[in-house]
C-alpha cells in the first residue's frame, strides 16, 4: 500500500505514507511541530521522480496518527521510527528532519541499528537544545516556550493561524511574498493533531538536549539552515551542531526563513539531492 499505519508497541497507530520502488534506496522525511507528513509533499513528488523510494509519517499525536496523551517525547518519538524502520525492512536510508523532525533524526540516527541509516540531513534543526541554560546560555528563555504553551490552550485554532502568517515562513518580514495556501495548509495539518500532544511536544523540541546525540552519529550529515531563522536562530542551532557532528556539512541561506523548504523548494531540492547523490 501507498500509506498505511504500523501499530507501536504502547498499541499507538502511526500514520505512513510509503511511495516508489521498494528496492530502491528510501528517504525517509520527519516533520516539524505541529504538523505532518503532508508538509513534504512537495519534496516527496520530487524525490519520487528522480526514482527514491520515498517515505514519511504522522509523529504519534500529530496529523493522522493516534492522538496519544502519553509518549510525546523524543525517545519514544524516535523509537516509534525505529519500530517503522523494522516494519517497512529499510536498509540504507537517507532521514530529512524539519524542525522538531530534526531532533527526532538526531535521536533514531544516533541509535539506529547498523546498516539502517547512509545519511541524515538537519534542516532548521532544533539540535542541540533550544533552551537557555547553565550550559547554553544562548538559548532561548522557558518563557518563550511557556507562552506557546499558553498560547495553545487558550486558542490553538487562532495560534496556528499566527504562526505560519509571521515568523515560520518570514512572511512578516517587509516585502515578504505572503502565499496563503502555506498558512491554510500549515492551519489544516494542525488542526489534524491532538492538543494535548501537541502540548508536551513544545517540551520536547525546546527542552531535550541533542548533544550526545551529534557526537555519537557516524554516518555523513548535512546541516541546512535559513539565516532569517525566527523560530530556531541559526546561531544556537547550526552553528553549534556543525561542531559536534563527526562528518559533517553545513549550509546556510541568507533571508531564508525556518519554512524555507516549502518557500524556495527549487533552491532546497537540488542541494538535497546533491548531497544524497555525492
Amino acid at each position: 500500500m501507498s500509506n498505511d499505519f504500523i501499530t507501536t508497541q504502547d498499541g499507538t497507530r502511526i500514520f505512513y505514507k510509503d511511495w516508489g520502488p521498494k528496492n530502491a534506496q528510501p528517504i525517509v522525511f520527519h516533520h516539524g511541530w505541529p504538523l505532518s507528513a503532508d508538509d513534504w509533499d512537495n519534496q516527496m513528488l520530487f524525490f519520487l521522480s528522480h526514482g527514491y523510494r520515498v517515505i514519511a509519517h504522522d509523529r504519534r499525536g500529530h496529523g493522522r496518527s493516534d492522538q496519544t496523551d502519553t509518549g510525546n517525547e523524543m525517545n519514544t518519538y524516535a523509537a516509534d521510527v525505529a519500530e517503522l524502520a523494522r516494519v517497512l525492512d529499510l536498509k540504507n536510508a537517507v532521514h530529512i528532519g524539519h524542525s522538531t523532525g530534526g531532533g527526532e533524526v538526531a535521536r533514531y540516527v544516533a541509535r539506529a541499528e547498523t546498516g539502517r541509516v547512509a545519511k541524515a540531513v538537519l534542516m532548521g534543526a532544533v539540535p542541540p537544545i533550544m533552551l537557555k541554560t547553565p550550559a547554553n546560555p544562548e538559548g532561548l528563555p522557558m518563557s518563550v516556550f511557556d507562552g506557546f504553551r499558553t498560547a495553545l490552550a487558550n486558542n490553538r485554532a487562532q495560534f496556528f493561524i499566527d504562526v505560519p502568517s509571521g515568523p515560520f515562513y518570514g512572511f512578516n518580514r517587509p516585502g515578504a511574498n505572503v502565499i496563503q495556501g502555506l498558512i491554510d495548509n500549515w492551519w489544516r495539518q494542525g488542526m489534524a493533531g491532538g492538543a494535548k500532544a501537541q502540548y508536551d511536544c513544545i517540551a520536547a523540541f525546546s527542552e531535550t538536549d541533542f548533544t550526545d546525540d551529534l557526537k555519537a552519529i557516524t554516518v555523513p550529515v548535512l546541516v541546512m539552515h535559513g539565516e532569517d531563522d525566527q523560530v530556531v536562530p541559526i546561531g544556537d542551532s547550526a552553528h553549534k551542531a556543525i561542531k559536534l557532528l563527526k562528518q559533517g556539512t553545513l549550509k546556510t541561506y541568507p533571508g531564508l526563513s525556518h519554512g524555507m523548504f516549502a518557500t524556495h523548494p527549487d533552491t532546497i531540492n537540488p542541494d538535497l539531492l546533491a548531497f544524497i547523490r555525492a
